[in-house]
C-alpha cells in the first residue's frame, strides 16, 4: 500500500479525500496538527500551512479546514484500530506509534495516579509526526566515526528538529548491514520513545539493518543493561540521553566493551559541559567522536566532527560542506 494511502487511513472521510489529492509531495509533509474545532495546520518542506476545505495548502485561515468533535472522535478510534484499551500503555506516555512509523502524539484530560499518568481521556490535540527515512544520509560521517573498522564511541549533538535521530538511524542501519568501513555487527537499540525503529505492534517500521534487536518503549537505563545481559551487542543505540539512570547504564555499557552512539539535545560541546552528568562522560573521555549537527544551511546541517580530544576533525568552514 502506497504510504500515503496507509496514513490517510487513520482519518475521517472527508479529510481522507484531502490527504489522497496529488496537491502536495507527501515526502516533504512533516507535522499534520489537529485541534478540536480549529484549523487543520500542517508543517510541508519546513513551512506551516492550513489545510483548506478543498484539500490545497495555503499560509492564511481564510476557508481553512475546522476538524470537528465527531472526527476527533473517530480519527482516535482510528489511530487505536478501535481498541483503546489494547493501546493504554502508549496512550499514558502520549503517543501511539501507527503503522508505516507514524508517530501521533495525544492532549487532552490527564489523570493521574500518584506521581504516574493514568491515563489520557477526552482528547482534543493530535501531532502526527510523519516517519521519514533518510537512507544513506549517514554516508560521509561514517569515515569519521570509524578507525580500524571499529565504530568509536560517538555523541550527536542537535538542537531539536535539526536531524540527530535519522542520523542515528542510518548510522545504526549501515553498522548493522556493514560497509566499505567496516563489517556487520549486532547492534541493541534502547528506542524508549519509539522514535528511532518506530515499532508497530513490535515490528521496526523503519530499516535499521540485519543484525540489530530493538528493545520498543522501553526506558533507556533498563534496555542497556538488559540488552548487554541478554543480546551481547556489539553496538550499543540510544536517543536522546540525560538523565542520572541514563549515564550510569552508559558507563556500565563501556565497561563491558561495547561501543556506543547516543544523541542529546544541545548546540554546542560547550553548551553540554554546563551540565554535570555529560561533563562528567566528556572528561572521562568515554565518547571519542563528537558529531555536531544545526540548521545553518537547513536541516540536518553537519558543524563540526570533534575527536576525544575536543579537536575538529571536519569543519565546515574548511572541508567540503557535508548535509543530510
Amino acid at each position: 500500500m502506497e504510504k500515503r494511502e496507509q496514513l490517510a487511513k487513520i482519518f475521517p472521510q472527508t479529510m481522507r479525500k484531502m490527504f489522497l489529492k496529488d496537491s502536495f509531495e507527501f515526502n516533504k509533509l512533516q507535522e499534520i496538527r489537529l485541534r478540536t474545532n480549529k484549523p487543520v495546520i500542517i508543517s510541508y518542506n519546513n513551512r506551516e500551512y492550513y489545510v483548506s476545505n478543498n484539500g490545497k495548502l495555503q499560509t492564511d485561515s481564510t476557508d481553512a479546514y475546522l476538524i470537528s468533535k465527531r472526527e476527533m472522535k473517530e480519527t482516535m478510534e482510528f489511530v487505536s484500530s478501535y481498541s483503546l484499551y489494547a493501546y493504554e500503555e502508549e496512550i499514558k506516555q502520549g503517543f501511539i506509534t501507527i503503522q508505516g512509523g507514524h508517530r501521533v502524539g495525544l492532549a487532552g484530560k490527564v489523570v493521574v495516579e500518584g506521581e504516574k499518568v493514568k491515563l489520557i481521556k477526552y482528547i482534543s490535540c493530535m501531532n502526527i509526526r510523519l516517519a521519514h527515512e533518510v537512507i544513506g544520509c549517514g554516508d560521509k560521517i561514517m569515515p569519521y566515526i570509524v578507525t580500524n573498522s571499529e565504530i568509536e564511541n560517538t555523541l550527536i549533538i542537535s538542537p531539536p528538529s535539526a536531524g540527530k535521530t535519522t542520523l542515528l538511524r542510518d548510522i545504526i542501519r549501515q553498522c548493522s548491514n556493514g560497509n566499505s568501513f567496516l563489517k556487520g555487527i549486532s547492534v541493541g537499540v534502547v528506542d524508549e520513545r519509539s522514535e528511532i525503529g518506530a515499532c508497530y505492534m513490535g515490528e521496526p517500521q523503519n530499516d535499521l539493518g540485519i543484525r540489530t534487536d530493538i528493545l520498543d518503549n522501553c526506558p533507556k537505563a533498563v534496555g542497556i543493561m538488559m540488552l548487554i545481559r541478554t543480546m551481547s551487542p556489539k553496538l550499543i543505540a540510544v536517543d536522546e540521553i540525560g538523565s542520572k539512570e541514563d549515564i550510569e547504564a552508559i558507563l556500565y555499557s563501556c565497561n563491558c566493551g561495547c561501543s556506543l552512539i547516543a544523541t542529546i539535545h544541545g548546540s554546542s560541546l560547550e553548551d553540554l559541559e554546563k551540565k554535570p552528568r555529560i561533563k562528567e562522560l566528556i572528561e572521562r573521555r568515554i565518547f571519542s567522536r563528537f558529531v555536531i549537527l544545526d540548521k545553518t544551511y537547513g536541516v540536518g546541517t553537519v558543524a563540526y566532527v570533534l575527536n576525544e580530544k575536543k579537536e575538529p576533525i571536519y569543519d565546515r568552514n574548511k572541508n567540503s560542506y557535508i548535509k543530510l
